[in-house]
């Protein structure tokens, strides 16, 4: 173990800028494979039941950054379902309202973990507030995503 330990140390670039700049060409190589292989699911017609219905695609939005722990993967995968045809755009917009409200999950597992348990005070205000603001988001947006999908596809 200590051997792997200190491989791993070696491996480290020394440079802050350097390092930081590797990674983020890794994470964005990464992002193109993913990207690529959600726009070769397009054909999955078992799942258009899902995939076309706003609500399904709202708590799927949900459920999808939750397990993730992160929207940016949830709307990269969103937008190339999208544009590889096996989502409609209403239904994308509700998937994307529902990873918004999703994405507050990583504040209250940051406030459970920092808290020793349920989050306390000014954590508890923020974790709140961060909710509070996606869900008053969502709700007033999602009655009306096949309006706002239709004006989008003007564009």
């Amino acid at each position: 173990m200590d051997a792997l330990i200190k491989k791993v140390k070696k491996m480290e670039l020394g440079n802050p800028v350097l390092t930081t700049l590797v990674g983020l060409v890794v994470f964005y190589i990464g992002l193109k494979m993913f990207s690529g292989g959600m726009k070769s699911m397009g054909n999955i017609e078992h799942l258009s039941f899902f995939t076309h219905n706003v609500l399904w695609m709202f708590l799927g939005g949900i459920i999808m950054t939750l397990l993730w722990q992160s929207s940016s993967l949830s709307t990269t995968a969103i937008i190339a379902l999208v544009a590889s045809g096996a989502v409609p755009l209403p239904a994308a917009i509700a998937a994307v309202l529902g990873a918004n409200i999703g994405t507050t999950g990583t504040i209250w597992l940051a406030g459970l973990l920092v808290s020793d348990g349920m989050p306390k005070g000014d954590t508890l205000r923020i974790a709140m507030a961060h909710t509070g603001v996606n869900l008053l988001m969502a709700m007033s947006l999602l009655p009306f995503v096949h309006h706002i999908g239709r004006f989008l596809g003007r564009f």
